[in-house]
């Protein structure tokens, strides 16, 4: 077995520490523990340590004694690393003399800071004396670590080394390294090139580890290490964001020919160069076709967050938002014709088991429709939605016809609309605002009484809310209109009728209390208002 030889050093300037080191079947010195580096590099002798008095029974002698044979015990059990720091000699001729009489203070003197503190550790690889090379490294804080490896090992697997060994003239025993960023690592991946399989040794490290041995090995040179190192990262599992991003990244950076990245980095990227668009409509097809409910629910939940997320991707908001909008077609397409075929004369003559299918996918549809407006919604892009939907004058008409414990689900789509209008989140236009309105508030009314009562995610101060506000958006005559009517349906059914009266208010001191009487609108061609002149200021 292989033995550290540690040169003899003088006790009293000299601190030696065991480090432990485990041996590798195939013969050589693994890496100490990462504990050791960080316990070495925390660790600070006192300097100028002051020497006590004697002591008059003679203690001093006998403890002494007693030390020295404790070193000389633990220097007979072989150490394979020892950490050897090195400390100034506190001994100087102009040491004040101790007066007996005076009172004595034990006084600490101050410890030295880290970087002023040189620490060696000495790890020898391979066979003991058969040695060629001493490798330094010098790394942060004053760290410096010798091995004592073999030429021949490292112009075989280490292009770094063969460089600078070749450049060498002449061929000097020692060989250093300087700016060690990770000195710990840089020993272990040494040590690999003592191994006849790599494998082995990489399945005991983690993922973090194994990303140092790979920058290190990528720097050395150290072709087989990063070969393995892929290969492990390839096979073993990421946990977590943070960690995945650290793998691609540094997988990323890899330069070289037939380093072997591809495989790694397929996990995170796909062979085709624009699948997205075909992949995204195929789990939108899924979700929407599934007729189990939980599962539906809780996949509607996981896409809409997953492309909340996706929409700060550069470039992927088209493309999304186009497929979106194809699955809307669809789905209103089919919700179109299942109305037609529920409103035919003969349906209510067929059986039960005829009809209830028909039920079920029209209540699934509009379901699916507004499912997509809450996606189209939460990405800013759902006014073309509200074009459409405001247009929808043959599905309108023919809601009138469906019994209203079927076509309610239908009503829910309006509403979300309004509730989107009122927040912001959509932004059509003055005509898309009035015909949506016309279109659907009334088959809204008539529905409102079932909303409140069988849809338990209906929120009716959200609703009247969004409602209110986007009529206050139309121009003050259209406002007039629409509540007016409205006021006919509340004074019909209260409660069953959205409370509009808010919105009513603010109408009415538009109207009536403080109208804008001094704005006068420019013909066509001019935006803005122009103020007129009152008869007060004329006399003025």
């Amino acid at each position: 077995m292989s033995e550290i030889r540690v040169p003899r050093v003088d006790q009293a300037q000299t601190k030696i520490r065991n480090v432990p080191i485990a041996v590798t079947p195939e013969g050589f010195w693994c890496c100490p523990s990462p504990t050791v580096f960080q316990k070495n590099l925390k660790t600070q002798p006192p300097l100028n340590k002051p020497r006590s008095s004697p002591s008059p029974h003679g203690t001093t002698s006998v403890e002494r004694k007693q030390t020295s044979a404790t070193l000389k015990k633990s220097g007979s059990v072989s150490r394979r690393t020892d950490l050897v720091t090195e400390e100034p000699s506190t001994e100087s001729s102009n040491a004040p003399v101790l007066n007996n009489n005076a009172p004595v203070k034990n006084e600490r003197a101050p410890r030295p800071k880290l970087e002023n503190v040189t620490r060696k550790l000495t790890i020898e690889f391979g066979e003991p004396g058969t040695s060629d090379l001493k490798l330094i490294l010098l790394g942060k804080q004053g760290l410096a670590v010798k091995l004592s490896v073999h030429r021949n090992i490292l112009l075989e697997n280490s292009g770094y080394f063969a460089k600078k060994i070749s450049e060498q003239q002449p061929v000097f025993p020692c060989l250093e390294v300087e700016d060690c960023e990770d000195v710990e690592i840089y020993v272990e991946t040494i040590g690999l090139m003592y191994c006849k399989e790599l494998k082995p040794q990489l399945i005991k490290q983690s993922v973090s580890r194994v990303l140092r041995i790979l920058k290190i090995a990528e720097q050395l040179g150290y072709m087989p290490c990063i070969q393995s190192c892929l290969e492990y990262l390839e096979a073993v599992p990421w946990v977590g964001e943070d960690e995945e991003e650290k793998v691609v990244s540094l997988v990323s950076s890899l330069r070289g020919e037939g380093l072997g990245v591809g495989p790694v980095l397929k996990r995170v990227s796909p062979e085709l160069s624009d699948p997205p668009k075909d992949t995204l409509s195929h789990i939108l097809h899924l979700v929407l076709k599934s007729n189990e409910e939980r599962g539906r629910r809780e996949m509607k939940s996981t896409v809409l967050k997953l492309l909340k997320e996706n929409q700060s991707l550069p470039g992927s908001n088209h493309l999304c938002n186009e497929t979106i909008y194809t699955s809307c077609e669809s789905s209103l397409h089919s919700l179109v014709s299942l109305f037609r075929q529920a409103t035919a004369p003969e349906f209510c003559n067929k059986c039960l088991d005829t009809r209830d299918p028909v039920v079920k996918l029209l209540v699934l549809e509009s379901d699916n429709l507004l499912w997509l407006l809450d996606i189209l919604a939460s990405r800013q892009a759902a006014d073309e939605f509200a074009t459409i939907w405001s247009t929808q004058q043959e599905l309108a008409s023919l809601h009138t016809k469906l019994p209203t414990p079927i076509r309610h689900h239908v009503s829910s789509i309006t509403a979300r609309l309004f509730i989107g209008i009122g927040r912001g989140e959509l932004l059509p236009s003055k005509d898309t605002r009035h015909l949506l309105i016309q279109t659907w508030l009334q088959p809204l009314i008539n529905d409102y009484k079932w909303l409140l009562h069988s849809c338990r995610s209906f929120d009716r101060t959200v609703v009247e809310e969004g409602l209110g506000r986007t009529i206050l958006t139309l121009p003050l005559e259209d406002q007039k209109g629409i509540l007016l009517s409205w006021l006919g349906s509340f004074l019909k059914s209260g409660d069953d009728c959205p409370n509009l009266q808010r919105t009513f208010e603010v109408w009415w001191r538009r109207t009536f209390i403080r109208p804008y009487a001094e704005f006068e609108i420019l013909p066509q061609g001019d935006d803005g208002l122009r103020t007129s002149t009152s008869k007060m200021e004329v006399e003025q």
